[in-house]
C-alpha cells in the first residue's frame, strides 16, 4: 500500500507531500490544477522516461519520493522481498516497508534508489510493477500485459497448487536438459580424450613394466655387448689362480704351499695356529674364487638375439619415459590415474544415455500435469468471462463481450500431451493465456492490450479488476480518466466497483486493495474512504508570479462543499442533494442498498 507520496520541483508542483490510508482515496478539482501530474510523478517511478522538462522552472532537479508498506498477500510480498534480497535492497530493521525515490536533473540524468540505495531505472519499474497499477494511458496496466493473464487466471481458479507441480517438473526437465546439452557440447571433446586415455592405459599395461626393470636389463646389455672380453679376462683370471703362468704356479698351489708351512709353524708355536686358520680360509676362498670365475666365464656367450631384445625393451622404456614420467614408477602411476579418469568419462558416457531417458519421461510428466492444468483453465476461463460480462453490463456495457484464450504452440521438442501431440511448455505449463474483449456488437474479440484508451477503457479494466480482486495481487491500483464519457448514474456504479475492490467478501484471502482515483464526478467521489482536493495557487515570489499546486485533505463539511462545487449546486437543495448522495453511499457500503 502506498502510504506516503513526496513530490519536489516536478512541472507545477513546488513541494507537496501526501499521505494516503487503506481503502478508496479520491482525488478532485479544477481541470489544470496538477491532479494527473501526480500520477505522471508515480509513473516515473514505474519507469516512465524522465525528461528535463519535468523539472521545475527555477530548479536543478525534481525528485519524486514514496513510501509502500509490502502487502499482507503473502506471495507477492514473497516476490517482492525475493527481488529485494536477491539485489541487496533488502533492510531488515524495516522489513514490512520500503522507499523508493528517483530524481531527475536539468541535463536529463536520472538517479534511482530503493531503500537508499542506487539502482537501474529497470529495476525500479520491476519491483514498482509489483506495488502499483496505473490505469491511464494503459502502460502500467498489469491487464494489459498478456504474460499476467495465465497467472491471474489461476489464481482466480485456484489452481496454484497444480501448476506448483508442472512447475517442480518442468524446472527439473531444464536441469537434465541443460546437464545433457554440456554433455553433448563436450562430446566430441570427450570422445577425444577416451581415445587419448584409452590409448595410454593400453600402451602402459602392455608394456608390463617392473620396479627395477631397467637397471637389470642395462646391466644385462653391458655383458652382452662385452661377452668376448668378460669371458677372456673370466677364464685368464681363473687360470693364474689354479694353473699358473708359465714356469710359475697357480696362486692357489702357492698359497696351499704357504698354508703347509703356517700349519707346521703352529705345531711348532701353538700361539700362531690363528694365522695358519687364516691362511686355510684364505686358501678356501681363492678356491671358491677360481671357481666362480670358470663358472662365470662359461654362463658368458655372445648372444645378439637377447641383446637386441634387451636394447629394444629398454628404447620402449625410454619412450615411456618421455610421455608419462621420469621412471618406471611414475610411468605407473599415470596409468593408475589414466585408467581412473577413463572410467569416469565413461561413465559420463552412460549418464548421457540415463539422462535421455529421464528426458523422455519428464517430457511425458510435463505433458499430463500440463494438460489437466489446461482443461481446467478453459473451464475456469469460460466462468471468468461470465462473471466479467456480469460486470460491464453492471457498468452499463451489457452488449461488451470478454472471452479468455488458451492456446498451445506446437513443438518437436515440447512436452507430449496425452494424445501425442508435443507443445512448447515452459514454468506454467503447455498454455499461452489471453483476455480477449469485444466492447461493441459485431467486433470480433481480440486482445484486452488493443483496447481502445478512454471511459469505456476504463470501465473494462474496472470490471476486470472488481472480478479479479481477490487473484490480483497488486495492492495499489490508480485509476485516471475513469469518468471520461459516463454520467452521473454510470458514475455511482463505477464509484461503487472501485469502493468493492478496496472491500472484497470475506471469503477472499488477499487483503483488499487500495485504489486511488482521478475523477470529476460527484456521485463517483461520493464513494471514497479518503477526499483530497487538488488546486493551484499563484503566489508573488521575488517580483514574479509562480504557480503552485496544493492538496488538501477534506474533512466531512469540507468534503460536502467540494461535491456541491463538483455538481455546481451551490443552494441548500444541492446541499440536501449531496447529503442523500452520501446517505445514499453509506447504505450501500452497509450493504442495505445495491445500485442497480
Amino acid at each position: 500500500m502506498l502510504t506516503e507520496l513526496r513530490i519536489q520541483n516536478f512541472a507545477i508542483i513546488d513541494d507537496l507531500g501526501l499521505e494516503f490510508g487503506a481503502g478508496l482515496n479520491i482525488l478532485t478539482g479544477e481541470t489544470g490544477a496538477g491532479k494527473s501530474i501526480i500520477i505522471d510523478a508515480v509513473g516515473l517511478l514505474l519507469g516512465d522516461r524522465a525528461a528535463a522538462e519535468w523539472v521545475r522552472a527555477g530548479a536543478e532537479l525534481a525528485r519524486i519520493e514514496a513510501t509502500f508498506c509490502l502487502p499482507a498477500d503473502a506471495e507477492r510480498a514473497g516476490e517482492i522481498n525475493a527481488l529485494l534480497e536477491q539485489e541487496g535492497l533488502d533492510d531488515p530493521e524495516n522489513a514490512q516497508w520500503v522507499a523508493l525515490s528517483r530524481e531527475v536533473r536539468l541535463n536529463g540524468r536520472t538517479i534511482c534508489r530503493v531503500n537508499g540505495r542506487s539502482v537501474s531505472v529497470q529495476l525500479l519499474g520491476e519491483l514498482t510493477s509489483l506495488l502499483v497499477d496505473v490505469h491511464g494511458q494503459g502502460e502500467h496496466l498489469s491487464l494489459l500485459q498478456p504474460r499476467t493473464h495465465v497467472q491471474l487466471l489461476d489464481r482466480y481458479a485456484g489452481l496454484q497448487p497444480l501448476r506448483s507441480q508442472v512447475t517442480a517438473r518442468v524446472a527439473e526437465l531444464r536441469r537434465v536438459r541443460s546437464e545433457l546439452q554440456q554433455l553433448r557440447q563436450e562430446a566430441h571433446t570427450l570422445a577425444q580424450r577416451i581415445d587419448l586415455l584409452s590409448f595410454q592405459t593400453d600402451e602402459i599395461l602392455a608394456a608390463q613394466l617392473r620396479p627395477g626393470e631397467e637397471s637389470e636389463l642395462e646391466s644385462e646389455r653391458r655383458r652382452l655387448g662385452n661377452a668376448a672380453a668378460l669371458t677372456s679376462l673370466a677364464q685368464a683370471a681363473a687360470a693364474i689362480l689354479s694353473q699358473g703362468d708359465g714356469e710359475l704356479p697357480g696362486a692357489i698351489d702357492q698359497v696351499s704351499e704357504a698354508v703347509g708351512r703356517l700349519e707346521k709353524l703352529a705345531r711348532i708355536d701353538p700361539d700362531f695356529a690363528a694365522r695358519a686358520d687364516e691362511g686355510q680360509a684364505l686358501l678356501e676362498q681363492l678356491s671358491e674364487l677360481a671357481r666362480s670365475l670358470q663358472d662365470y666365464a662359461e654362463t658368458l656367450e655372445f648372444n645378439p638375439e637377447r641383446l637386441a631384445e634387451v636394447e629394444e625393451r629398454l628404447d620402449l622404456i625410454g619412450n615411456l619415459k618421455r610421455k608419462y614420467g621420469d621412471s618406471i614408477e611414475q610411468i605407473v602411476a599415470f596409468g593408475g590415474q589414466a585408467q581412473r579418469e577413463l572410467e569416469e568419462l565413461q561413465g559420463r558416457e552412460s549418464l548421457s544415455s540415463a539422462l535421455e531417458g529421464r528426458e523422455e519421461k519428464l517430457l511425458r510428466e510435463v505433458g499430463r500435469l500440463a494438460a489437466d492444468l489446461s482443461a481446467q483453465r478453459r473451464v475456469a476461463g469460460e466462468a471468468l468471462a461470465r462473471q466479467v460480462e456480469q460486470a460491464l453490463a453492471e457498468l452499463k456495457m451489457a452488449r461488451a463481450r470478454f472471452g479468455v484464450a488458451v492456446a498451445q504452440t506446437p513443438s518437436p521438442t515440447g512436452a507430449y500431451l496425452p494424445e501425442g501431440r508435443r507443445v512448447a511448455f515452459d514454468s506454467l505449463g503447455v498454455d499461452q493465456v489471453e483476455f480477449l474483449i469485444s466492447a461493441n456488437p459485431g467486433e470480433p474479440l481480440k486482445p484486452l492490450a488493443r483496447v481502445a484508451s478512454g471511459g469505456e477503457t476504463a470501465r473494462l479494466m474496472l470490471a476486470l479488476k472488481s472480478t479479479l480482486a481477490h487473484a490480483d495481487a497488486t495492492p495499489t491500483l490508480i485509476f485516471d480518466e475513469i469518468d471520461q464519457g459516463i454520467g452521473g448514474r454510470v458514475g455511482a456504479l463505477v464509484g461503487q466497483k472501485l469502493w468493492q475492490l478496496t472491500s472484497p467478501p470475506a471469503s477472499h484471502t488477499p487483503a483488499p486493495h487500495q485504489v486511488l482515483c482521478i475523477t470529476h464526478l460527484p456521485q463517483l467521489a461520493a464513494f471514497g474512504d479518503h477526499h483530497f482536493t487538488v488546486s493551484k495557487q499563484v503566489v508573488l515570489q521575488e517580483s514574479t508570479e509562480r504557480t503552485h499546486t496544493v492538496v488538501r485533505t477534506l474533512d466531512s463539511q469540507q468534503r460536502v462543499e467540494e461535491l456541491m462545487q463538483m455538481l455546481g449546486a451551490q443552494s441548500e437543495a444541492g446541499r440536501r442533494s449531496v447529503e442523500e448522495m452520501l446517505g445514499e453511499v453509506a447504505q450501500v457500503k452497509q450493504g442495505a442498498l445495491v445500485l442497480r
